[in-house]
């Protein structure tokens, strides 16, 4: 009879591989007698006693099957692989790999209004009836080319409620093949607000519009002096008539916050709240700090833009919201099957590129996601922004501790301007801190 072996291992957790995560971010809590860890890399976020913080110092001692090490791996604050050669293959799956397709749209490039620091030259010019037809069969071949389980879609633009006769034909058209797919369908819009009305507001439902994006400066006189009419006109009062209205999907207030309304922050997040307790409607307020663009320096009407070195609370607050574990790409022009598509059907990888016929690389008509650089008709324009997701080449990003977190920064701004960092890099204890304000608020 073979005896049964009831003999536990010898080896120590390191022995065993286990270590402290490269990306923990450990901040003392006097004021509580507990170290919060946030791991960037699973985008977990947690206090800890005397006694993990003891275990977590001798994982050369405790044997490897302590009951501790479970709980610490599952929130990625010890680790038994390479992370840096982790978030690389996650870059390079991401790049090709997926079940969505992402459609940016822009049914026409003019716009209503004349915003100072714009990173769009705004042209006249709506989508046609052959360009729509392009966009659908582009789409068709994008979910054809994977195992497509969701379609979205972002109106986008320009000002697309310039043009809602074509969100709704080209919607009608997107929805239909999503469900030939049996793939989920998500829409939103990005749009100043101006042209919310009733009518357009059903048109949207109809859509199938699940979210839009509107953009306030501030309040009243704070707002128009950036976010105004192209003729000059104010557009405040209007966009607020436009919220109060009953609204069938959510809105997020997006405030551009610059030099000259970083004192308006806490003001507007209060109005939105108010605003949105008033209308029963789901609004919510985040603010985005404004980045330079070549296209507002050129019209010589650039805001000026906060030193987020010096001032790293927008960054902060809009960051410790959307907290998450760490990925290969920072948006979606790291993915070969999220595209922008301008009124022309010229495809783009970026928003801040929609306007800009030289960097685009391909068009709807042509281009095929089964053989990607033969038919582009700018395979350079492809392949430089997909090669700009993990891995980078930057080695001062490879070895940077935020480099879960932010992955390498805006693919544009890398190209085209600079390197962009998080405003926060060297005050890990604001972020953190702010991580655990954000939990404890949502309980």
């Amino acid at each position: 009879m073979t005896e049964k072996n009831t003999s536990t291992t010898s080896r120590t957790a390191a022995e065993a591989g286990w270590r402290l995560s490269r990306y923990n971010l450990t901040v003392q809590l006097p004021e509580k007698g507990t170290v919060a860890i946030a791991n960037l890399f699973r985008g977990t976020c947690a206090e800890y006693g005397p006694v993990d913080l003891y275990l977590m110092s001798v994982l050369d001692e405790i044997k490897e099957d302590h009951p501790i090490i479970p709980r610490l791996a599952k929130r990625g604050v010890i680790v038994n692989f390479d992370e840096l050669a982790a978030l690389d293959t996650l870059g390079r799956l991401s790049c090709g790999f997926g079940s969505a397709v992402s459609l940016t749209i822009c049914p026409t490039m003019g716009c209503n209004f004349d915003c100072s620091y714009c990173f769009e030259n705004h042209y006249p010019g709506r989508m046609t009836a052959d360009v729509q037809e392009d966009v659908v069969s582009l789409a068709r071949r994008l979910m054809d080319a994977g195992r497509t389980k969701n379609l979205s879609v972002t109106w986008f633009g320009g000002e697309p409620l310039l043009a809602p006769d074509i969100i709704s034909s080209l919607s009608e058209k997107l929805i239909a093949l999503a469900k030939e797919h049996q793939a989920e369908y998500y829409a939103s819009i990005v749009t100043n607000g101006y042209l919310l009305t009733p009518e357009n507001v059903k048109i949207l439902e109809a859509a199938r519009i699940k979210k839009a994006q509107v953009t306030l400066d501030g309040i009243g006189a704070a707002h128009d002096a950036t976010r105004r009419l192209a003729n000059g006109g104010s557009t405040f009062d209007r966009i607020i008539a436009n919220l109060r209205q009953p609204l069938p999907f959510p809105v997020h207030i997006r405030h551009n916050v610059h030099a000259g309304n970083r004192d308006e922050v806490e003001k507007l997040k209060s109005f939105v709240e108010t605003l949105a307790a008033e209308t029963g409607n789901k609004i919510a307020y985040y603010p985005a700090p404004v980045t330079g663009s070549d296209t507002a320096d050129q019209r010589g009407q650039m805001v000026d833009v906060l030193d987020q070195t010096e001032d790293c609370s927008v960054d902060l607050l809009q960051d410790t919201q959307r907290f998450t574990r760490g990925r290969g790409h920072y948006c979606g022009t790291g993915l070969l099957r999220s595209v922008c598509i301008d009124e022309k059907g010229r495809l783009q990888k970026c928003w801040e590129a929609v306007d800009k016929e030289a960097i685009s690389f391909g068009n709807a008509h042509d281009w095929d996601p089964m053989d990607p650089l033969v038919t582009a008709s700018a395979p350079d324009n492809l392949t430089k922004f997909l090669n700009i997701a993990a891995p980078l080449d930057d080695e001062e990003c490879r070895e940077c501790i935020w480099l879960p977190a932010c992955a390498g920064g805006c693919p544009y701004q890398r190209l085209f301007r600079k390197r962009s960092c998080v405003g926060y890099r060297n005050d890990p204890e604001a972020y953190v801190r702010g991580l655990l304000a954000r939990m404890e608020k949502s309980g």
